[in-house]
């Protein structure tokens, strides 16, 4: 099969970015593999490119490169195609609703895959007849706003199949948007094994990762770990991850590490890329968010042999970890449970050596070949059943009639509460 992707940036990191890499890697090793990225701002990947898979970009940002976009006028107009409600339509612009739809207009593949809701829209909208439609969720459907799921409520039905990381997010697909005809599969991210040999449990570092960002909820984890401080000061902790531009929540966080008297236990250490070497310096690893889509960080531990301590958060966690036999699940916001988890660990050498162990033999259902076989099954399933060449173009057509209508209707009540407020404003 010829499969090809459809990124949102290939040349950035991010947790799409590096699973999109994994799942293309190992499916070239038996198909035609391409990767497109919308946009391109740097020479090279920041995550290196996937062996064996044909990287090709739509739109160049690179202000040195001879083919450089950023001064076409249409970059600066808004986009009509990518959706309003996902949060990077900012990005988007009349350059990549063309760009995008010459290039899916024309594309020779058996199956394209859309990486992210307004890319899943444009397969949706754009995608010639012939190559099946495949869009995959990375993020929950109760994470998206009202405007995002009204959005990808009328678009998805010309999708031929969703793919969703948890089986819990899968559900609410099926249960809560109207898609008929539609095939909605759970098949997690996939991982591959380090080239380093895992933990042996001995270190008494406790070690999280992830962007510092609310959502990760590191000010508990720092107040959890000054419980845990005061009974083993022996003890320490490194969290890595970069913040966003204000620095706001990384600021918050060393102000928490201060209050507490932390300074010399708790180690805000920033990116690290690959994170694997970073890991298997640590026994045990800690997870304290308020919701995960997935958790690649649980995963990326537990393939270095390390017991995950992890917040029994919607949705991924609980799909993840089998708590008492590979990690440890503790309610959401529970200060004392995520020191108490922690602490079972540290003052019990052997339950955390064979916890570690069962989480490394755990987490090789992750592996990228596995998941790649599910993926594999999906799309030969999908082409041999003709869904791409049987489309019906009436149907699209009076479909995509129909969300034009919602569309226009949707900007003039937006229009009119703008109006509204600036009136109220004024008075």
């Amino acid at each position: 099969m010829h499969i090809s992707f459809l990124l949102h940036n290939v040349y950035g990191i991010g947790g799409t970015i590096r699973t999109t890499f994994n799942l293309a890697h190992a499916l070239a090793e038996r198909h035609d593999v391409e990767i497109v990225s919308v946009f391109r701002h740097r020479d090279e990947p920041a995550m290196g490119a996937p062996a064996g898979v044909t990287m090709k970009h739509l739109v160049d940002l690179r202000t040195s490169s001879p083919g450089y976009d950023g001064d076409h006028p249409d970059h600066q107009r808004p986009a009509k195609v990518f959706p309003r409600g996902d949060g990077r339509h900012k990005q988007y612009s009349r350059l990549t609703d063309a760009r995008i739809a010459a290039h899916l207009g024309s594309l020779e593949a058996d199956v394209v895959v859309g990486t992210r809701h307004g890319l899943n829209v444009h397969i949706a909208r754009q995608t010639r007849r012939g190559p099946v439609r495949v869009g995959q969720e990375h993020l929950t459907l109760d994470s998206h706003g009202y405007r995002l799921r009204r959005e990808i409520g009328y678009r998805y039905p010309l999708l031929d199949a969703i793919t969703t990381v948890t089986e819990a997010d899968a559900r609410s697909y099926r249960s809560e948007l109207k898609l008929p005809g539609v095939r909605i599969d759970s098949v997690p991210n996939s991982v591959p094994a380090p080239a380093l040999r895992p933990a042996d449990s001995s270190s008494k570092w406790i070690v999280a990762a992830g962007r510092l960002t609310g959502v990760k909820r590191y000010d508990l984890l720092v107040k959890a770990f000054s419980k845990v401080v005061a009974a083993r000061p022996d003890w320490r902790l490194r969290i890595y991850g970069s913040g966003d531009a204000t620095g706001n929540e990384k600021n918050a966080l060393r102000a928490l590490i201060e209050e507490r008297g932390l300074y010399n236990h708790v180690f805000l250490m920033g990116p690290a890329h690959p994170l694997e070497p970073e890991w298997v310096k640590g026994s045990i690893a800690a997870v304290t968010s308020s919701m995960e889509s997935f958790g690649m960080t649980i995963v990326e531990a537990m393939r270095c042999g390390l017991p995950v301590v992890s917040t029994d958060c919607p949705l991924g966690p609980r799909e993840i970890i089998e708590d008492g036999v590979d990690g440890r699940l503790v309610p959401v916001g529970d200060v004392d449970a995520i020191a108490d988890a922690l602490l079972g660990l540290i003052e019990d050498d052997e339950l955390r050596r064979r916890t570690g162990q069962a989480a490394l033999a755990a987490s090789a259902r992750f592996d990228p070949v596995r998941i790649a076989e599910r993926h594999e099954v999906l799309f030969t399933e999908l082409v041999a059943s003709g869904v791409g060449l049987s489309r019906n173009g009436l149907r699209d057509a009076a479909h995509r009639a129909l969300s034009s209508l919602y569309d226009g209707a949707y900007a003039l009540r937006q229009l009119a509460a703008d109006v509204i407020r600036k009136g109220k404003k004024s008075s």
